[in-house]
């Protein structure tokens, strides 16, 4: 192989893009919307298999994925920061095999909880300080170091795969497009869409994020970034509707402050809606059909930035070296 086309600019498709590319491959973008405009620019981007099944190659690639954030957390220009948090759990039987991948973590009681989070419930958390990828900062720096890599882009909306594998010529494809690779590969029916719903506060000088997916008024969850927090969120299956809702945010808005006291007053700075490629199972592997090797990546629902890194270097070792 030597010349790759992956179609998608997300998360995901910068990544692997820029893995082919280290690999010696000659590669080539093709993309409807760059990154900040895609799902990937919505997320609050802090590493945790939200949104997908702990199969072993899930937790392989987050634990590649955050390996891979650590080294960069090093370099303050690409916008990752290591951050300490609490991930809260209001069930006895709350999946934590993701903790396997994080080699520092600590199991909280009740009592160790700060009595605010979660009164009268009994619930229970993990600590542990995981990456966050600060989406306006890290996705620039990523789609700078493809293209420096030598990696060509080209705005255009893909239809058709047979028609690109024609037009462009090349030696293999990788779809990583998100909700629109499902339509670009007639063999997948059960790809949906998730709807998250945001918004971003200003920073009140937070540092530690909390997550409560199991919050009996909705998904809930708060990400301090640098300069802002994003708190979210809403897990609406099957919705296609990407307009803000008002009323959402003023929920969200609720949980956040109940569950981060130090957010109540603090003025809005935007808000986003994006749409998560969820299935039963992610999707990283050959299709067949074509006439030539076609790969397939996508349906992260909840967890692309987790498992960008790590599902970019599958698909890398499946193409193999240039």
């Amino acid at each position: 192989m030597a010349r790759v086309t992956v179609v998608g600019a997300g998360v995901i498709g910068l990544s692997i893009a820029h893995e082919l590319a280290v690999a010696g491959h000659r590669v080539q973008i093709l993309a409807a919307q760059d990154a900040l405009s895609s799902v990937s620019g919505v997320a609050a981007a802090i590493w945790f298999p939200h949104g997908v099944a702990h199969t072993a190659p899930v937790l392989d690639s987050a634990q590649v994925t955050l390996q891979r954030f650590q080294e960069l957390a090093g370099r303050p220009d690409t916008g990752v920061r290591m951050r300490q948090g609490t991930v809260l759990m209001r069930r006895a039987d709350t999946d934590t095999s993701w903790t396997r991948a994080v080699p520092h973590h600590e199991r909280l009681d009740a009592t160790q909880l700060p009595a605010h989070l979660v009164p009268g419930t009994g619930a229970t958390g993990v600590a542990c300080t995981v990456p966050v990828a600060l989406t306006d900062v890290y996705l620039p720096w990523l789609h700078a170091e493809v293209l420096a890599l030598g990696v060509t882009m080209r705005t255009t909306e893909v239809r058709d795969l047979r028609e690109v594998l024609a037009q462009e010529n090349p030696d293999a494809l990788v779809v990583a497009a998100g909700m629109r690779s499902a339509a670009l590969l007639a063999d997948d029916d059960e790809t949906y869409p998730v709807r998250g719903q945001i918004v971003r506060l200003a920073n009140p000088g937070l540092t530690e994020w909390v997550t409560d997916n199991d919050n009996p008024q909705g998904l809930t969850y708060v990400v301090p970034r640098d300069h802002d927090v994003v708190c979210g969120g809403t897990g609406e299956v099957g919705s296609w509707n990407e307009q803000v809702d008002p009323e959402v945010e003023q929920a969200i808005l609720r949980r956040a402050c109940a569950l981060v006291p130090a957010l109540a007053g603090q003025p809005v700075l935007s808000r986003a809606v994006g749409l998560r490629p969820a299935r039963s199972s992610v999707r990283v592997g050959a299709v067949e059909g074509y006439d030539r090797p076609v790969f397939a990546c996508y349906g992260h629902g909840g967890a692309g930035f987790t498992l960008s890194w790590g599902d970019a270097a599958r698909i890398a070792a499946l193409i193999g070296p240039a």
